[in-house]
């Protein structure tokens, strides 16, 4: 089991590795191919290393210098708590929303299950985009400038 577990905390470091640098062939190695995700961006499941980085490929329209640091995780022999701050400026329409140029960081918090492989098979984020939607103006509380 800590064979597992030290692996998995490798995988971790290098997915964050893949989505901070776009890395479709390290994604298609941490994904597996039947990996099933849901997104605001597609009405359509999307699946597997390809699937998951079409999620990334829109923030970055979005935001080009978006960015994602792991602060925490805890580890098992089958899943990955990660606890992350996700950086960047509105330097892109968003949801229809014209570029503010505004800088935002909020925290969000994802669960990835893997494989007997070591592949991440799901990922199941708890609630933090409305951390970005509120940094931008876009929903919540007034920002101040």
């Amino acid at each position: 089991m800590i064979d597992k577990i030290e692996r998995n905390r490798k995988n971790i470091e290098r997915f964050s590795d893949c989505i901070n640098t776009n890395d479709r062939a390290l994604a298609e190695e941490l994904i597996a191919p039947t990996a099933e995700f849901a997104s605001l961006i597609s009405k359509e499941k999307l699946y597997g290393g390809a699937g998951y980085l079409s999620v990334v490929e829109f923030m970055r329209r979005s935001f080009s210098d978006i960015h994602w640091e792991i602060v925490d995780t805890a580890i098992e022999a089958d899943k990955v708590a990660v606890s992350w701050i996700c950086s960047g400026t509105h330097d892109g329409e968003f949801m229809g929303a014209a570029p503010t140029g505004k800088k935002f960081a909020f925290s969000c918090m994802n669960f990835y299950y893997f494989n007997d492989e070591g592949k991440i098979i799901n990922d199941v984020a708890a609630k933090g985009l409305i951390g970005l939607l509120e940094d931008l103006g876009m929903a919540g509380a007034p920002q101040s400038d």
